[in-house]
């Protein structure tokens, strides 16, 4: 894949605002440039973004429907009403789950939980449920990270004395369940200020409600559970801006100080202990592992590890969990290769602006997102990749920067059962018969309205810098910008005029990597790179000829000692040199 470069556009207001802020910074500008391009407007806030506080999430009850959530829970606590809490089968919707579930333990017992099975009861609110809800007494449930689209479950339950109070943070349709509340940022006129919640991270806001109707200051219990939110955060790709940011940077000191015994025995498993974890290691192998569990069994199985106290039963649980993910993987391979055979095959590859639509009723249901992920990567084109299911092809899509794929569905909903998800990931279910008209008309929409600048993978520089500026001082403020991820994505540098110091290598088993040592024009310093999967610029680079870098800073740690890597994103080698 041969990606573009965009040198992020600096405007004339943002460079004032960089200048305000310099006085922060006086030996980097670069450091100021990187706050304006973030939206920093002034030094309080650049002290706020570099030291989060819990004191400046917002008061939960702005939020449209909180008091109406508090009041029902409070009442359901007073009559001793059996709850339920109820979440969705991925990484969010468990988290949500463990999350509720713990906390209210603390203060009431008659209290159980519940995650759908992804093959018999598929995505958010099933008829199984709710008659299993009435069977066992339940008068109230929690939905979690899902139901903003259960009017007909939710009107079922109703009429079974069930009462819903909803926590969810998907987009929202014009008809909205008759619940007892709905906790949604997305809702249209809801005043709470920030949208971007993960729906783990609205069960956060509820129970930080439910405390301060209660006078339960104990703020340690809730506090204690943010390592749940920051997992939700990072698997979801939610911004980490704003309460995101807040909650995700306390819940990552956390997990690397005190997690939860069920995170603690994935931490270990997966061969993160003694390791600074950070959002990356949560999104590649924490946040899996929990997924594993919904794709391959049953998500109920998470949410047990996520809640135990005991560690040798959290040991147990969490290398069952990884057994799945190995299992995972294995599938996911062999579908990705099949899938990849089924699109090389039908000749479809080489139409760029074509969405990638792809059927096969003998799929695994609990793989078709990551394969979807992957052909996204691959082909970097929206994908969807449908399987056969209880009686209907059920999917996955997932999208590329800029694109709106939630849209894109929406604009075939007729042809559907049902649909939802976010901006980038929409899951979807029709009838066999409407595969091909649904099809034709996804990959129509795709056609007018995809840009061509979202065709091709794109590199965003922060900055362009000089071997001179990256220094120890330099770094540690790069750490500050922690934890990255969506609107704060880790910066990524340029330099031009870059030279092999002369002892730049290849590497790996197929010697695909090389291994950088490399000084710039304008100073002596020396750094080191890695550029995986570019050595078809290996000779021009032993040729000792000026050449472009883009880079991300990266520190590596061994055995207490650090030393500074710069990850080569790509290497721009200029036309002129390429002529000679």
């Amino acid at each position: 894949m041969i990606s573009k470069w965009n040198y992020l556009p600096f405007t004339s207001e943002q460079k004032s605002i960089a200048d305000n802020l310099s006085s922060l910074f006086p030996n980097s500008k670069t450091i100021s440039r990187l706050l304006a391009l973030r939206g920093i407007t002034s030094e309080e806030e650049a002290k706020k973004f570099f030291n989060p506080s819990l004191s400046d999430l917002h008061n939960p009850f702005i939020m449209q429907d909180m008091d109406k959530a508090v009041n029902r829970l409070n009442k359901a606590l007073g009559r001793k009403e059996k709850i339920m809490v109820y979440g969705d089968y991925d990484v969010d919707g468990i988290t949500s789950v463990a999350l509720v579930y713990r906390y209210l333990q603390n203060y009431y017992s008659n209290i159980e939980y519940y995650i759908p099975t992804r093959y018999e009861e598929g995505y958010g609110i099933s008829a199984k449920s709710i008659d299993y809800a009435v069977s066992i007494g339940v008068s109230l449930i929690i939905v979690l990270d899902c139901g903003i689209k259960a009017v007909e479950e939710i009107e079922y339950a109703k009429r079974n004395g069930i009462d819903f109070i909803i926590c969810d943070h998907h987009v929202p349709d014009d008809t909205l369940p008759e619940a007892v509340a709905i906790l949604n940022p997305k809702l249209e006129g809801n005043p709470y200020p920030f949208k971007h919640l993960s729906g783990c991270g609205v069960g956060y806001k509820f129970m930080q409600a439910f405390a301060q109707s209660n006078g339960l200051t104990n703020s340690y219990e809730l506090e204690n559970l943010l390592d749940l939110v920051a997992v939700s955060i990072a698997a979801d790709i939610v911004p980490i801006v704003g309460e995101n940011r807040i909650m995700a940077y306390y819940g990552i000191k956390r997990l690397n100080s005190n997690p939860n015994m069920g995170l603690r025995s994935i931490i270990k498993i997966c061969g993160l202990a003694n390791k600074e974890i950070t959002i990356s290691d949560v999104i590649f192998k924490i946040g899996p592992r929990i997924n594993a569990s919904g794709r391959m069994q049953s998500g109920m199985e998470a949410v047990e590890l996520l809640v135990t106290k005991d560690a040798t039963d959290a040991y147990r649980k969490g290398k069952n969990i990884d057994q799945y993910n190995k299992d995972r993987k294995e599938l996911d391979k062999r579908i990705t290769e099949e899938a990849n055979a089924i699109l090389e095959n039908r000749g479809e590859i080489a139409s760029s602006r074509k969405p990638i639509v792809i059927y096969n009723k003998d799929w695994h249901k609990g793989i078709i997102g990551i394969v979807a992920s992957r052909l996204t990567e691959i082909y970097y084109k929206p994908a969807v990749v449908l399987t056969l299911s209880n009686g209907l092809a059920t999917g996955s899509s997932r999208s590329v920067h800029g694109f709106d794929i939630y849209k894109a569905i929406e604009s075939t909903r007729d042809l559907l059962e049902n649909f939802g998800g976010h901006t980038y990931a929409v899951g979807l279910s029709l009838k066999e018969e409407n595969i091909p008209e649904f099809t034709k008309r996804f990959e129509q929409y795709v056609i007018d309205n995809i840009k061509p600048e979202q065709l091709s993978q794109l590199i965003s520089i922060d900055s362009e810098l000089g071997f001179d500026e990256i220094n120890t001082d330099f770094v540690n403020w790069l750490r500050a910008f922690n934890p990255f991820g969506p609107s704060n994505q880790k910066p990524i540098f340029s330099t031009k005029n870059v030279y092999d110091f002369g002892t730049s290598k290849l590497v790996g088993k197929n010697m695909e990597h090389i291994k950088l040592e490399l000084v710039d024009s304008k100073s002596e310093a020396v750094l080191n790179g890695i550029a995986f999967n570019q050595a078809e610029c290996f000779e021009y680079i032993k040729a000792h000829k000026p050449f472009e870098i883009c880079y991300t800073i990266e520190e590596n740690k061994h055995q207490g000692n650090g030393s500074i890597q710069l990850l080569i994103k790509g290497i721009k080698i200029s036309e002129e040199s390429q002529e000679d």
